[in-house]
């Protein structure tokens, strides 16, 4: 490995190590509310550490959303790998929306601040719809199988990903004032809609 490539390495490298430390500043306050002065307040980072790796906060927000999200869209992967029926794929899939609810609350919420942001800078409309698409490859690998094993018909990927996106949303709005119902609700919901979706 060159010096240079080396170098590249370790710089990426401490960008994703402050962006995954920035992560509890930015789900709690939001876009607007955020600042790299302010995560510089909440970490062990100096402010200057922080404007060195990242040109500002769009630049900051923008990676730390893209981390999490890559780590996303894999999560129903294994699912996929592993159903046999279409039943038990649609099971299999609503508690894994209610458990991606209930663990990672706050990072999708940052996620659709970030997505209601691309509307009026356009700073973020690239790595939105970068974003956008890879989640609804996500949505369209489990639509596809349970329409496999479910011999029905396909809908089309961004219907598909927009009604499952709209579920999601509307539970995330009411999980703050009661989780354990919106997580209850949003599996019961996602099983039942993928079971109609490719009927």
């Amino acid at each position: 490995m060159t010096a240079q490539v080396e170098a590249s390495a370790k710089f990426t490298a401490r960008r994703d190590e402050l962006a995954a430390a920035a992560r509890t500043t930015l789900a709690e306050l939001g876009y607007a509310r955020t600042s790299l002065r302010e995560i510089a307040e909440r970490t062990e980072y100096s402010h200057g550490v922080l404007h060195y790796y990242f040109q500002d906060k769009v630049d900051l927000i923008t990676h730390s959303v893209r981390q999490v999200k890559a780590e996303c869209v894999t999560r129903y992967d294994a699912i996929v790998a592993a159903a046999v029926d279409a039943p038990s794929l649609a099971r299999a899939f609503g508690c894994a929306m209610a458990a991606s609810l209930r663990e990672d609350a706050a990072m999708h919420r940052l996620w659709y601040d970030l997505r209601n942001q691309s509307m009026f800078t356009a700073t973020f409309s690239d790595d939105v719809a970068e974003i956008d698409a890879s989640l609804q490859a996500m949505i369209w690998r489990v639509v596809a199988r349970h329409t496999e094993l479910a011999d029905g018909a396909l809908p089309d990927p961004a219907t598909a990903y927009a009604v499952f996106d709209g579920l999601f949303w509307q539970a995330l709005l009411a999980f703050a004032d009661d989780p354990d119902g919106a997580c209850a609700r949003l599996s019961e919901r996602a099983e039942h809609l993928l079971t109609r979706l490719v009927g």
